[in-house]
């Protein structure tokens, strides 16, 4: 039983799994978005978060404690100067892992892990919702209509023309083989 295991070993040992993490975590803040197997994307999900939560904070021991964990100048200034600004009004759950399917060479899961984009500000929110609720009551009505006057006509079928055959050659034309083939 795996009771109190807080973490994935990756098939790897203490060191090598924190190394591979670090450049999971380069790579993710440079390209903002990765693809990697779905168990290396959950292990680095609260890593990246954290890097975005040192980031809002802005002091020098943050900035400090993340060049520890990137070891990676141009990592750190793009996260403290454009990352960690995406985020501001938002209080955790930076990242997304979206499933893409299985990889050729072994049948493993794969996934994208990615920052999210910038989210556009709505005004006037609650406005708006209330036009959203009352307009699907509309426009089911109007579909209703449109299924019952509307229907699309039946294809019109062509009539396939027909295919030029060759002639067989009789059975008493072809030699047998002793093997059996014909030929």
């Amino acid at each position: 039983m795996r009771h109190g295991v807080d973490h994935r070993k990756l098939g790897r040992k203490p060191a090598h799994r924190k190394a591979l993490l670090k450049n999971l975590m380069n790579a993710l803040v440079h390209a903002e978005r990765i693809e990697t197997t779905v168990s290396k994307a959950k292990e680095l999900r609260p890593l990246a978060d954290r890097l975005i939560t040192l980031g809002k904070a802005g002091t020098l021991h943050s900035r400090r404690r993340v060049f520890s964990l990137l070891t990676d100048k141009e990592a750190t200034d793009k996260l403290f100067g454009t990352l960690a600004g995406r985020f501001v009004e938002r209080q955790g759950g930076y990242t997304r892992i979206v499933r893409t399917g299985f990889r050729v060479g072994d049948g493993a899961e794969m996934a994208i892990i990615e920052y999210l984009p910038v989210e556009e500000k709505k005004a006037g929110g609650k406005k708006k919702k209330a036009a959203a609720k009352k307009a699907p009551a509309k426009t089911a009505g109007k579909k209703k209509e449109e299924k019952e006057t509307s229907r699309p006509a039946a294809r019109k079928v062509k009539p396939a023309a027909p295919k030029p055959t060759k002639p067989r050659s009789s059975r008493g034309q072809t030699q047998k083989t002793p093997e059996g083939g014909g030929g």
